[in-house]
């Protein structure tokens, strides 16, 4: 990922993924490539940084348990807290009750659709925005035997 073009030249890096895919930390690096005219990070990258992770770890955790899905950010909200004017991190992690709930409503219903917060933090630890992150993930072999 640290090399996928969309992320690489917003300057979005990823840090590490952590073991099973649980979780993943994130860097924003304030560059020129990514500066509005307010010399803050612009507005896009910031919502571009957040967009892919949620769905990424629920497919990646989901397929190694042998699962075929379709996943996506279904919708997102944002709140721009406070200009971003130094480099950002945020980290985000899925816990066993988020892994087993997904899992159950997968198993039951064939879809899952939850919502996730992400808070993005400048180098002194204060929230610089603040987003909900709604992720669809579909079980493709799930068969409704209630039809």
């Amino acid at each position: 990922m640290r090399l996928y073009p969309p992320l690489l030249f917003q300057r979005i890096w990823v840090v590490k993924f952590l073991k099973g895919y649980r979780g993943v930390e994130v860097r924003i690096r304030k560059s020129f490539l990514n500066k509005n005219y307010n010399n803050s990070i612009f507005g896009g990258t910031l919502f571009s940084a957040a967009d892919p992770f949620y769905p990424l770890l629920f497919h990646q955790i989901f397929t190694g348990k042998g699962y075929k899905l379709m996943v996506w950010s279904k919708s997102a909200s944002i709140q721009y807290i406070k200009p971003a004017t130094t480099n950002l991190f945020f980290n985000i992690s899925l816990s066993d009750n988020d892994i087993d709930d997904a899992e159950t409503i997968l198993n039951t219903s064939g879809k899952f659709i939850s919502t996730f917060p992400i808070d993005i933090y400048n180098k002194d630890g204060e929230i610089c925005v603040s987003l909900m992150n709604e992720v669809y993930v579909r079980n493709l072999n799930f068969i409704d035997t209630n039809i």
